[in-house]
């Protein structure tokens, strides 16, 4: 049987933003090469949904070292991308807390390929939440395919 989604996303307009760029880095720490989110364009707290963007660029990083030729978006920075999102709808709830540590990543799945030009669109559930851990269900998709499906657990530090 194909994957489902976490959510239905289809009355979601993924292309407005709800949240820039610097509405994210007063929740989230992460700057430079590292801020993986440009975006968040839908979030319900109550029902634990955030869906953001990551934008991938020709010019970042990885892109002339991580196959040559033929770059592809790092599973490892797909990762990093939606414990941050993860990070964020968490933290949105926690006044005061102001980093959330990557505590565990399970059940990572990779579906397919994230190249230069691509935008990935990032769904988070968050499935437990409590004072000292976070855990959210996160795919990650592409053209409306899923590239990569993983539950991330945070703690608030």
């Amino acid at each position: 049987m194909a994957p489902q989604l976490l959510y239905d996303i289809s009355d979601i307009d993924l292309s407005q933003v709800v949240r820039d760029v610097d509405f994210i880095e007063n929740v989230n720490p992460h700057r430079g090469h590292m801020r993986l989110l440009d975006a968040i364009v839908y979030e319900n707290f109550d029902e634990g949904k955030v869906v953001a963007r990551k934008d991938v660029r020709d010019d970042e990083f990885w892109v002339e070292g991580h196959i040559p030729g033929r770059p592809i978006f790092p599973g490892v920075l797909m990762i990093e991308a939606a414990a941050q999102l993860s990070s964020y709808t968490c933290l949105s709830k926690m006044p005061g807390q102001h980093f959330m540590g990557f505590a565990g990543v399970d059940g990572v799945k990779f579906r397919g390929q994230v190249a230069p030009g691509d935008t990935i669109y990032l769904l988070v559930k968050e499935t437990d939440f409590r004072r000292k851990r976070c855990v959210c269900q996160v795919q990650g998709l592409v053209n409306g395919k899923l590239v990569f499906e993983a539950t991330i657990t945070g703690m608030p530090m």
